[in-house]
This record gives C-alpha cells, structure tokens and sequence, in this order.
C-alpha cells in the first residue's frame, strides 16, 4: 500500500498527526526555524496562540496539560528559544505534567560546527525531560511524535523535547498516519488490594493523601464517596488542593508551604499514611520530616503510576503500580467497614480546618490580602479558575480561598516565578466562558507580564491580581531571618501596573485599601478588557502569620 499513500512534507506529516492525537491548542514563539510548520498549522482547527517569550509559551502548554492530563504543545526557534522555553520544562518536569516541546535545529549538513544557534538537545534537556530526540530522517517524523505522546502520558508524566532540523521539515514524505494514543492506564492488582484492605482494618489513625498527576474529574467523585462511606480523612498535597472538595466534611486540610499545624500534627501522628498518586516531596512533606526516608516508622502505602517512583524516597509498607484513576475505582469497589473513630478524626480534622481558614488575620497597613482572598472565594463563580506564580503572596490564597471544583487552581507545585500570567492565558484559551484569575507578587509578575500583550491581543478578559510589596519577599523573609536587618538584592522599584495594564490596552485600577477592592474587581469585569488590579501591600505583612519586622526580631533576639 506505500505508494498508494499522498505525498507531503514533514512538517504536514507532523501537524497532521497532532490533529489525529487531539491537540486543540498550539503555543508558539515563531521562528524562521520550523516556518514549514506554521503554514502547516495555518489552515487546521488547531488554535494558535503567538507569545512573547518561549517561557511563557511553554508555561502556557504545560499549563494545558496539567489542566486536560493530554499533552500541552509548544513550539519554539532553536537556541535562546529553546534556552528561555527551559523554565516550563522544569515546571513539566517537578510537577509530573504531559507535555511536548517542538524546537527548531539547523540543517543537518552543518550539525557539529556550532553553527548559528546550535544546541546539542539530547545534552540540554536529557536531565530535565522524559526523553528528548531529533528527528533526522523525514519518513520517521510520524513515529517519533506518536511516541511523544505515549511517553508524555505514560506512567508518571511529563515534558518531551523533539528537534526538528530546518531542512527535515520541507522533505516530502509519503509515510502514513498512526492511531491516536490511548493512555496507558495501570491498575492493582487484588492481592495489593487484600493487603491494603488488611492494613486499613487494622489502622486506628489512618490519613489518606491525595497528590501529583493523572487523576480525572471521575476519580475525584470516588474518592469523594469513598470518604462519605468510611469517614477517612483526606488530606492534599502542595498545590493538589482541586483533588477534593475543601468543604467535603471529610476533608482534613492541605500540606503545603505554611500549613496548620494542626494537620502537620495529624499526619505525624498517623498510624497509616495512603499517599495516591504524589511523591510526597520536599514540601508536602515539610522538609522530609512527616515520614522518615529511607525507612518510615508510619505504615506508608505508596500508589503511582510510575514504577521508578515507589521505593525511590520511601520505602513503602506496600507499593501499589497504579494511576490514580484506576486505583481509586478499584477501591471504590472494595467494602471497608467504617470506623466511627475515623469519622470523629475526620471531623475534627475538617472543624481545624474551617477554622484555620475562616476568618482573615489581622495584617500590617491598609490593604489585607487575607480579606480579599476571603472576598473573592465569596463573590466568584464556583467554576472560576484561579492561577498563580511563586511568593510569598501565595500563603494567602491557600489559606483563604476554598477551592471547590475540580482543577480550578492552576499552579506550579515547582514553585516557578512568572507563572500565573501564561497560565491564565492558556486556562482562558480552554475555557472562553469561565472566569481566569491570575494573583502574582510584583517581582514574580514582571517575570512573564509582558504576556499581558497577548491577552490583550485575544481579547482574553482575565483579571490579574498583582500583590506589591516592593520586594522579592519571599528572599527577604529568609534574609532576616538569617542576616537580620541587612538587606541586599531584594529590594524593587515598581511601575503603576494599573497605568501598565492601559498602555498595553487593558482595564487597569489601584487599591490601596481592602475596602475599595470590590468596585475595582467589579468594573474590571464590567470593562470586558484584561485587566490588572495593582494591589499595594505594606512590605511588613510577609504572611498570614508573621510579620517581617516580627521575623527580624525574633532573628535579632536569638543572634
């Protein structure tokens, strides 16, 4: 059958086979590198969004693909594309999210000779991705890129880097097409299932953590009911808080970066901790402190779907081979005998909660961010997505707002700067009728905020929330507590990122008292323009619990 097959480029051959594989959305920098596949893009029902910087592009991808569980596509020129597209890569990589970067290579006749912005890729990224290729023969460009999405997807996520040298993209192939992948589901089997039952029957203080990649709409549901049904308590790792409804009566609180103690307590005290689907990291697990590595004195049942991954930190009591999905519908089936003590625990475990979470502390200068966290998770619709970047700012969302649908809180678990802005380019390119927010610190703002262009450009009305202290405050924090009252590097002169947001063409408004932030929330939404709120924050409000000045003291008593 081979000549019976169209002949076309490479470049067609690959377009053709992101379309068979469900790509909707594409993010690029362009670059004389792949232009074959740009006009190969230009007359598909695949949306192409333009950005700034590849950083931001590959933020934006990787944004998708945490969002959708399919691969997040970038395309970026070679280079310093592909050096400034590094940092989604990383995020891809931390946060165990599918993801596909295509980047530009020069000719294959002048390889080796460091010719103009040469890169050896396989060096480059072979550390930070899953796997990374260049294509060198056109008839393989099908193969590869099928791959790609078998390898983004399967066991534990993440990013792929394919190259594509210039002059591989206008050959002409004649190769067919390959079926579009199914991701590759790994369940239990019923003797993991026997002994985990076993351990739970015999668990007096059993706490179960859900984390990382993989999970589905549906999974949630069953671990939802599976909790009503039982009474366990269930915690979320960094930045999972969307794998469970925060009101659930169940539901015990998240471990993150400035957690409540009452929960950090909690699963220390756990006499059987079922972590599903996370690694349980340097953070959710407050620095390696919760479990012991290698060897937990707490019973640990570990499930992953990626083999590497059990036994790798922890030792497991059990390791389960499992993705999240199909481990929670094999639970779901199973008949575990509600505990009443269970329930109890879980139940004040959810009272801790709403209690750490209620009620804004009190905070240095005018404007509380505690109180408009508290304003928003009341005024907003329930299905509004909201996407941040890194700082100290965050403390205040993951304290305060209460996330009660799946997959509405879009952030990375790396903790990358720069990161609410794409984010919420790429979350309202998904969903065109819901409601994007982007909160970031003033630092970690301008790391990606001429992204703000493109939203304008699309006509993308997000509302962008900048948190400014006139500081990278998250350093400084840690720069009094260390060298106390001697600052360096960390101090920022700010523009008026409300006149900003007007030179680029958006809504903008200054707050600089908690009380004036609901008229200027609602008249950026009135405007139908992307807009940015430029909040001003007293440099002494650090985190909900501590006060910068506190810290210095504190610091200064003990030198």
């Amino acid at each position: 059958m081979h000549h019976m097959l169209e002949s076309r480029t490479a470049a067609e051959a690959l377009v053709d086979q992101l379309a068979i594989n469900g790509v909707k959305h594409v993010f690029c920098v362009p670059g004389e590198s792949f232009l074959p596949v740009l006009d190969a893009l230009r007359d598909r029902d695949i949306t192409i969004t333009v950005c700034r910087h590849e950083g931001g592009a590959a933020m934006m991808a990787e944004a998708i693909g945490k969002a959708t569980g399919q691969p997040g596509v970038c395309f970026v020129t070679r280079g310093p594309g592909a050096t400034n597209a590094s940092a989604g890569i990383h995020v891809a990589r931390q946060d165990s999210t599918p993801m596909i970067l295509f980047v530009g290579q020069v000719e294959r006749a002048v390889k080796e000779r460091e010719a103009f912005q040469e890169l050896d890729y396989r060096a480059v990224f072979g550390s930070m991705t899953k796997w990374t290729t260049e294509i060198d023969d056109a008839d393989r460009v099908t193969e590869l890129v099928s791959r790609a999405f078998y390898t983004a997807t399967s066991g534990r996520p993440g990013p792929v880097v394919i190259a594509l040298p210039k002059d591989v993209l206008s050959e002409r192939v004649t190769v067919g097409h390959a079926p579009a992948f199914r991701p590759v589901e790994t369940s239990p089997g019923d003797e993991e299932m026997d002994e985990l039952a076993a351990l739970l029957a015999g668990a007096e203080r059993p706490l179960i953590v859900l984390g990382g990649s993989r999970w589905s709409l549906k999974a949630r549901e069953q671990i939802e009911q599976i909790a009503t049904r039982t009474g366990l308590p269930v915690a979320t790792s960094y930045r999972r808080g969307t794998l469970f409804d925060v009101m659930h009566p169940r539901y015990a609180g998240d471990l993150g970066l400035g957690p409540n103690p009452k929960l950090v307590a909690r699963a220390k005290a756990a006499d059987l901790v079922v972590l599903i689907g996370g690694r349980l990291g340097e953070i959710p697990s407050q620095g390696y402190t919760l479990l012991d590595s290698p060897a937990p004195q707490t019973k640990l049942v570990h499930i992953h779907p990626g083999a590497e991954e059990l036994g790798r930190v922890y030792r497991p009591q059990l390791a389960i081979h499992a993705s999240p999905a199909r481990f929670v519908a094999a639970l779901a089936k199973r008949d575990i005998v509600a505990r009443p003590e269970w329930r109890d625990a879980a139940d004040a475990a959810h009272a801790d909660y709403l209690a750490w979470t209620e009620t804004a502390t009190p905070q240095p200068g005018d404007v509380n961010l505690g109180e408009v966290m508290i304003w928003l998770r009341d005024n907003v619709p329930a299905d509004t997505i909201l996407c941040n970047g890194a700082g100290n700012y965050a403390s205040w969302i993951h304290r305060f707002y209460r996330f009660r649908h799946y997959m509405t809180h879009i952030a990375p678990t790396s903790a990358s700067m720069g990161y609410g802005m794409p984010a919420a380019i790429a979350m309202q390119r998904l969903h065109p009728e819901r409601l994007v927010l982007s909160v970031n610190g003033d630092g970690d703002f301008l790391m990606s905020g001429q992204e703000f262009a493109i939203a304008v450009q699309y006509r993308l009305p997000i509302v962008v929330v900048v948190c400014d202290n006139g500081m990278y405050g998250t350093i400084r924090m840690h720069q009094e507590r260390e060298f106390p009252g001697r600052v360096a590097a960390t101090e920022l002169h700010n523009p008026d990122f409300a006149a900003y947001a007007r030179a680029f063409g958006g809504f903008g408004a200054n707050v600089e008292k908690t009380a004036d932030f609901p008229a200027a929330f609602t008249a950026a939404r009135a405007s139908g323009l992307p807009s940015i709120i430029h909040l001003k924050i007293d440099p002494d409000a650090i985190l909900p619990g501590a006060t910068l000045s506190g810290i210095r003291a504190a610091a200064l008593e003990k030198a």
